[in-house]
């Protein structure tokens, strides 16, 4: 209950609380919510003062929930699900077509493709202003973190309305000056790996052994290493054969890789904005399907961003 003589509890508080304990302590909910520890700390104390019960204990590894943190944290959540409700159903009633649109895929996908899309989208919708967010993380739509997802993905969140536009292939590149180099047949072939990959493909492995060459974590790394002429790697067609630079790898098989989607939240999929950008990106995706999966090899489209 909460204790009205030292004032009443500051419903915001609670988002302290909640990252908090999301984070498990006052440094990464500091970082989520933009505000330095202290605050955190003096936030959370100030709603243990309004509740009159400690929420948290505080222990050498992190914040620890006590019994009262937890149904803080429960009713914290209850309140984050209110207000994304909220916001979406509010959001779902523009008529206009105008207004800010936050749309988010990997950062090869704008690199490749998105940028162009988004800029004849723009100059047909001058009034919409797209806000582009690149990252190979998944947004929370639900959270209108973003309005609407570009992913490769086998299955998207439940909640998450769209159209699956159909699955990619992958291949094996190597630079045009290695390749001219390479003996070929039985002969290793340089490797680059990804570090959180279990291994090369069994399928290439089969093809020719594999000396491996150097290990990175990230797709752009990849990239700039086979540009240079380090060894060959398992690359999206679509990034392999729209760069001049690269070719495949002689008498090696296609892979398959996760679908293409494009998605926005079930509440919002009537918004005009939103509803015409869907269409139009869709439409702009699929007249590069051969592309994706591997099948315009020779009339690829060359972007100068990749050369």
């Amino acid at each position: 209950m909460c204790r009205y003589d030292h004032g009443m509890l500051d419903w915001n508080d609670l988002r302290f609380v909640l990252e908090c304990a999301r984070h498990g302590g006052t440094s990464g909910a500091a970082r989520s919510l933009g505000v330095n520890h202290a605050t955190v700390a003096r936030r959370i104390a100030a709603a243990e003062e309004a509740l009159g019960a400690r929420l948290f204990d505080r222990l050498p590894s992190g914040y620890v929930p006590t019994e009262a943190g937890l149904d803080a944290v429960k009713t914290a959540e209850m309140m984050e699900a209110l207000q994304d409700d909220l916001c979406r159903q509010i959001g779902a009633r523009d008529t206009e077509l105008r207004g800010t649109l936050r749309v988010t895929a990997s950062q090869l996908l704008f690199q490749f493709c998105l940028a162009e899309i988004v800029r004849d989208f723009s100059a047909l919708y001058p009034e919409i202003k797209i806000e582009l967010i690149a990252t190979n993380t998944s947004l929370n739509l639900a959270r209108r973190e973003a309005d609407v997802a570009i992913r490769f993905s086998k299955d998207p969140p439940e909640a998450l309305v769209g159209r699956r536009l159909f699955e990619q292939r992958g291949a094996v590149f190597a630079s045009k000056k290695f390749l001219e180099n390479d003996p070929g047949a039985d002969a290793p072939l340089d490797w680059i790996r990804f570090a959180h990959w279990p291994g090369p493909p069994a399928e290439v492995k089969a093809v020719r052994p594999l000396r491996p060459k150097l290990t990175v974590d990230d797709k752009s790394a990849a990239i700039g290493a086979v540009r240079a002429g380090i060894g060959a790697t398992r690359l999206a067609c679509f990034l392999g054969d729209s760069d001049p630079d690269l070719a495949r790898v002689p008498n090696m098989p296609l892979f398959a890789q996760l679908p293409l989607w494009v998605l926005t939240h079930a509440d919002l999929r009537d918004v005009p904005r939103i509803r015409v950008f869907l269409d139009f990106v869709t439409q702009r995706l699929l007249d590069l399907k051969p592309l994706f999966q591997g099948e315009a090899k020779e009339g690829a489209p060359k972007h100068p961003v990749l050369d």
